[in-house]
């Protein structure tokens, strides 16, 4: 088997009479039913021969061979059929606008057709870069939110930008349409957010949870809606949703946070419109901003003419 490794071990006196099974547990640190699968492909051999009964006890000296397969390989796989909108690009990174309902990467339930899984397909050394499960990726975007991202092309820029991410050197701004009428021209959230206790899959203001602050304004008001920018002093998962939600004011087509009046652009009203840093290689000020895709702006405008 390419890629297996071999482990061999020697029965001590204080394992003889034990089966075969038990001592193949203990050196491989597999579960039963794994040991068993080794043992009927023949992967398991006890002084050069193949061994498959599973209660065969053992002698003191006996040599145990066993081979292991190599793990099995999850890494994404490139796909070219997945679109990319690249915004800016140099050697270091790129910033991307990621369209509404794209996956950034690869995860339980969605194993293909990722912004990552497109982003291998164009940039194949980025495999290097970050956590191999996720190359080049330094902060994501909900499935449902559009907008504009970072992602690392080499392992070097992506420590520097993951760095940046970690300072809050990086200016993120969102536009975000949210149920009822905010009466503040402005103001900051600043509860702590963690899993829900009811709904792991579900984020929730808990005292437990990790430091959380967004930032918004009030850009507009319409009937029975806001028109809100926000910006994330931090970066947790689902931060804004949560928030405006827990104020009162759930964005707007966001079914999971409790926006459910009807009045969405089929989902949530939510882009990462404008992203600010200073570049980590060159210094340059980057300042780019992205506008609303086309059904959120049209959403906005049927509402505007009431």
């Amino acid at each position: 088997m390419t890629g297996e490794t071999r482990l061999s071990e020697v029965v001590p006196a204080a394992l003889a009479g034990e089966r075969l099974d038990r001592v193949t547990a203990m050196a491989t640190g597999l579960p039963r039913s794994e040991v068993v699968r080794l043992l009927t492909a023949g992967a398991v051999t006890v002084d050069g021969e193949v061994v498959t009964a599973r209660a065969r006890r053992l002698v003191e000296g006996e040599t145990i061979d066993i081979r292991l397969p190599a793990p099995a390989d999850h890494s994404p796989a490139p796909d070219p059929s997945v679109p990319v909108d690249v915004v800016l690009e140099d050697r270091w990174l790129l910033v991307v606008d990621k369209r509404a309902g794209q996956v950034v990467h690869p995860g339980a339930g969605n194993p293909g057709g990722t912004l990552v899984n497109g982003l291998l397909a164009r940039y194949p050394a980025m495999r290097a870069a970050g956590d191999p499960d996720r190359p080049g990726i330094v902060h994501r975007l909900d499935k449902g939110t559009s907008g504009l991202m970072i992602v690392a092309l080499s392992a070097e820029s992506h420590e520097a930008l993951t760095t940046l991410m970690a300072a809050r050197a990086v200016d993120r701004r969102y536009l975000a349409l949210v149920a009822g009428r905010v009466e503040a021209g402005g103001g900051v959230v600043d509860a702590p957010l963690g899993r829900s206790s009811r709904q792991p899959t579900r984020m929730a203001v808990s005292v437990a949870g990790r430091e959380a602050r967004t930032r918004y304004e009030v850009l507009e008001r319409l009937a029975g809606v806001s028109l809100l920018e926000c910006k994330l002093e931090t970066g947790r998962t689902h931060q804004i949703r949560v928030h405006l939600a827990a104020i009162g004011h759930p964005v707007v087509g966001d079914q999971r946070y409790g926006a459910r009046t009807g009045r969405g652009a089929g989902r949530p009203f939510l882009h990462a419109h404008r992203i600010g840093f200073d570049h980590p290689f060159t210094g340059e000020r980057i300042e780019l901003s992205s506008p609303l895709p086309e059904d959120l702006a049209a959403h906005l405008d049927r509402l505007r003419r009431g």
